[in-house]
């Protein structure tokens, strides 16, 4: 048996969006199981995200501090956003978030692992991107407003966040999944090893 994820579609006899943000909506499907019954599944539409596990010379990660009024907390994550241009290619996305919360650059990047965050109860694909051999990114920095205006940055241990993730002290869905991605990659066949930044993204298909 191959251990793989693979798409299904099953009949949608009825759908409708009772709620539509500014990013994100809400859908209601009416879907046919197995049996032939009809089950009605709410979910939340979302365009998608990025995340970048930068990684530094000295081993270190570049995490971010930000408060998420959803859950009342003040979570250390990894540089991330949304796909707000449909068919954008992820990787400027997400060259694009590196910038614009740490203004910082990298010179070799890798898919690191992507993942659905919510699969029961929403459609967000994010794909987390390794970025390495990183340099202070030129010209202006990125002016951050909201919640982003309260963020703190650092530059921590690989070591240390896998310490916290383990220990329960931290719980940002990218920055778990990335560390400990990253760690496997390691331990594995390295990470050169990795997919390449352009690598196909079937959960959302990109352009160039």
């Amino acid at each position: 048996m191959t251990i793989k994820d693979t798409p299904e579609e099953w009949e949608v006899r009825a759908t409708e969006t009772p709620f539509k943000g500014n990013k994100t909506s809400v859908r209601t499907d009416d879907v046919v199981m197995p049996d032939g019954s009809v089950a009605r599944r709410d979910y939340q539409v979302h365009p998608g995200s990025v995340a970048v596990l930068a990684l530094d010379d000295e081993d270190r990660v570049l995490v971010l501090r930000q408060y998420r009024h959803p859950v009342r907390h003040k979570l250390w994550e990894i540089p991330a956003g949304l796909l707000d241009v449909p068919g954008e290619n992820p990787l400027h996305a997400a060259q694009r978030e590196l910038y614009e919360e740490a203004h910082v650059k990298a010179e070799t990047w890798r898919v690191l692992t992507d993942v659905y965050t919510t699969p029961g109860g929403c459609d967000e694909a994010i794909r987390i991107f390794l970025a390495r051999d990183l340099s202070r990114a030129e010209g202006e920095r990125f002016e951050v407003e909201d919640e982003e205006a309260d963020m703190e940055l650092a530059r921590v241990p690989l070591g240390e966040l896998v310490e916290g993730v383990l220990a329960g002290d931290l719980h940002n869905n990218c920055l778990v999944v990335g560390v400990l991605s990253l760690v496997a990659a390691r331990q594995g066949a390295g990470l050169d090893a990795l997919r390449p930044a352009g690598a196909p993204w079937p959960a959302r298909p990109f352009g160039g």
